[in-house]
């Protein structure tokens, strides 16, 4: 399980300290706009700087060809990989995001997003969480930036056969993801959790192909495939086969208002299918042609008295692995709903680090920024599951003491240097803004994250003063 380092010097050494940018005094700068980025992510660059020879060197850093997104972010994907333990199960929740600058008319470089009317590019983002019972954000394992081409009429008259034999299409993202994953540690199993948008039969070959399990979620439901008797039909006639095995909830994020969850409670099937391959080989297919269809476990959920207004939830799961009992089927199912983390660590991104307001005049130095930005939004999100991990931990034992006792101080409370983490969470909460009554459930990284830069600001404060009185 990943630990939070609170002090930003200590965690910016630690994820930045090893980046080979070209000279030793570009990391050393990277690690001081780190600490910078860190303590206050969600303000602009000048801002963040403070001062203005701060802030131009920070321009100067990301405006070298030395520093790109892939070195800024390797140390701690690596770190991430490697931290795993003979024994344990980590999952790598997948997904593709939208970076939004279309507003930003004078930055360069950017590529079409949304309709074709917006200017941005995509990050596509695999991060690892434990499969234990709290799930604990781990770090990023693996990101890859793409851009879309802009259409043109010749594009749109290429056949889907002949889009999909090309090695550069969108699709292709997730391939490169998983090679840049990798191969787990020696007794660690890695489980890639996908979106349909990995319904691919490269996807699921490449996840064997670097000895990761997966469970991924099918889209193309008239895909022909191979009942384990031999028969070739398509998928949804087979599924229609399956009989139902009984029922089961599941959380969904799909609700007429737009990012709000609900349960639905679903029938299940589960069975074993073949994949063969498709008529028209991608050049990796080619290259590693497997010479027998792709055998793997499938689970069905359909609900089939969907709330008024809602649309009936339906998830066809691909899984590495024969399901052949509910136990296990269900266990796949609480993977594959852990993807929706993956969905707050955007969120952190976008609003808690506010990539999507850089104004930055290029794509590539926007890149950059994103490299430091995409790893101060991983400590965003764990820290608002470091109480939940472990509540009655002392909060000393990651915190420095100074920090509870002026935290303490200024919230005029009683001196406890006992602490709990849980307690301490809730006090750095209430300075960023939440309320703390007793509808009002556990603080969201957010108002932690504005709690945590007042504090910091009393830190600066007392130390100024120390220093004066010395």
């Amino acid at each position: 399980m990943a630990t939070v380092v609170w002090d930003p010097q200590q965690w910016a050494k630690r994820q930045f300290g090893d980046c080979e940018l070209g000279n030793a005094q570009r990391t050393q700068r990277l690690i001081k706009v780190a600490v910078q980025l860190a303590n206050r992510p969600d303000v602009s660059l000048p801002n963040q700087t403070e001062e203005w020879g701060d802030c131009k060197a920070a321009y100067r850093l990301f405006n070298q060809d030395e520093v790109t997104f892939q070195k800024i972010i390797a140390p701690h994907c690596r770190q991430t990989r490697e931290a795993c333990r003979p024994g344990e199960v980590k999952l790598i929740l997948n997904d593709t995001t939208e970076i939004d600058y279309t507003g930003h008319r004078k930055t360069t470089g950017l590529g079409p997003i949304g309709n074709g009317r917006g200017r941005g590019f995509f990050l596509h983002t695999a991060m690892m969480v434990d499969d234990g019972p709290q799930h604990a954000i781990e770090g990023l394992a693996a990101q890859d930036i793409f851009y879309r081409k802009a259409s043109t009429g010749k594009q749109k008259s290429r056949s889907k056969d002949s889009q999909r034999s090309t090695a550069d299409r969108e699709s292709a993202v997730w391939g490169r993801v998983f090679d840049a994953v990798g191969r787990p540690p020696e007794g660690v199993v890695w489980k890639h959790i996908c979106d349909r948008g990995a319904d691919d039969v490269e996807v699921l070959w490449r996840a064997r192909h670097n000895g990761c399990g997966f469970v991924i979620r099918g889209s193309r439901m008239q895909r022909k495939v191979l009942s384990p008797d031999g028969r070739e039909l398509p998928l949804v006639d087979y599924l229609a086969e399956l009989p139902v095995q009984g029922e089961t909830r599941v959380v969904t994020a799909q609700s007429k208002k737009k990012g709000v969850t609900r349960q639905a409670t679903v029938s299940l099937r589960f069975g074993e299918v073949l994949i063969p391959l498709s008529r028209t080989l991608t050049p990796w297919l080619k290259a590693h042609r497997p010479t027998e269809p792709l055998r793997v476990g499938i689970v069905e959920l359909r609900e089939l008295s969907p709330p008024d207004g809602e649309k009936a939830v339906r998830w066809v799961l691909f899984v590495d692995t024969p399901v052949t009992s509910i136990e296990q089927a269900d266990q796949e199912i609480v993977r594959y709903e852990q993807r929706w983390a993956i969905e707050e660590y955007h969120k952190a991104l976008k609003t808690g680090c506010g990539v999507e307001r850089r104004q930055l005049r290029t794509a590539d130095r926007l890149e950059r920024l994103l490299g430091v930005s995409a790893v101060v939004a991983v400590r965003l999100v764990q820290l608002k599951t470091a109480a939940r991990e472990t509540p009655e931990r002392p909060a000393r034992e990651l915190v420095p003491a100074r920090w509870i006792k002026i935290l303490q101080i200024d919230g005029k409370r009683p001196m406890n240097p006992d602490l709990s983490i849980h307690a301490f969470l809730r006090m750095l909460a209430q300075k960023g803004g939440f309320l703390a009554r007793k509808r009002d459930g556990e603080p969201g990284w957010l108002t932690i994250w504005r709690g945590f830069d007042k504090l910091i600001l009393l830190v600066r404060g007392a130390d100024a003063e120390r220093g004066n009185d010395g």
